[in-house]
């Protein structure tokens, strides 16, 4: 069995988040001996959207594919870079017309691995369907390779899952992107699809999902917009390790990672 070792970065928060893939990733690809890289960039820069700075940054690093999500829009420059770069993906399921691309095929040196990029409606923008856009992507790569990941940007968990034990068989692994918050359901489905509800953010964690406190709680009492600003303590790296078989296309062990491990990094005395 030959198997391609797959590393997934969540979501990188500003230059925190930045500063801490550039600390840790080469390491993590020389451990896990990583044949392909991928990781969620919407805020790469300063928590919005991801420029051709960051990722010439990433690209330099060992990352092969940089993800979106519904930040991607939010600065002009991250939509211009959309039109330039096809390693630099957005979710697919916008609406026919939108610039950028949703997939990406990457050649290894043990076969194609493709990435797909999709977002979840459910508390979101009301956009094409995930379930219909992931049918139609899928019988038009299926032939390239069967080794397939996908970033599934979205806030319901129940859509998250709804949507992996649809495709559960079809791909390679479904990873969870947007809420920020590490899930501990690491697991494969019945079908050899490896899954995680959500693979956590790399960025400040002294934060409310990586922004400075005192704005994101005046958002919630007073119902108005705050200035975004990215926290900067407490920094940490999350991911996902995956080893896919790449002649069935089946996960055969996904790993979480979290660096430093709060467990570790956390005072216990007392």
């Amino acid at each position: 069995m030959q198997t391609i070792n797959i590393l997934f970065v969540g979501d990188i928060i500003g230059k925190p988040g930045m500063d801490m893939v550039s600390t840790w990733l080469p390491g993590l690809i020389k451990k896990y001996k990583a044949d392909f890289v991928v990781a969620n960039g919407e805020n790469a820069s300063d928590g919005k959207g991801c420029t051709e700075k960051e990722g010439k940054l990433l690209f330099d690093l060992g990352v092969n594919c940089i993800t979106g999500g519904n930040h991607t829009w939010d600065k002009h420059q991250s939509q211009d870079y959309l039109k330039t770069e096809d390693r630099y993906i957005r979710p697919l399921n916008y609406p026919k017309g939108t610039f950028g691309k949703g997939f990406y095929i990457y050649e290894t040196k043990k076969g194609k691995v493709a990435v797909i990029n999709l977002q979840g409606r459910a508390f979101m923008a009301t956009i094409d369907c995930p379930f219909r856009t992931a049918d139609w992507v899928l019988e038009r790569i299926k032939s390239e390779t069967k080794t397939i990941i996908i970033d599934f940007h979205a806030e319901a968990t129940a859509e998250k899952l709804a949507l992996a034990n649809y495709l559960d068989g079809k791909i390679s692994a479904f990873v969870g992107t947007h809420t920020h918050i590490q899930t501990s359901d690491d697991r494969i489905l019945n079908k050899g699809t490896g899954y995680i509800t959500d693979v956590g953010m790399t960025g400040p964690y002294e934060s409310v999902i990586g922004m400075k406190t005192e704005a994101a709680i005046n958002r919630f009492i007073y119902q108005t917009p705050q200035k975004y600003q990215t926290a900067e303590n407490d920094i940490h790296l999350c991911g996902v390790y995956l080893k896919v078989d790449s002649e069935t296309g089946k996960t055969v062990q996904i790993e979480r990672i979290l660096l430093p491990d709060f467990n570790r990094s956390t005072n216990t005395e007392g």
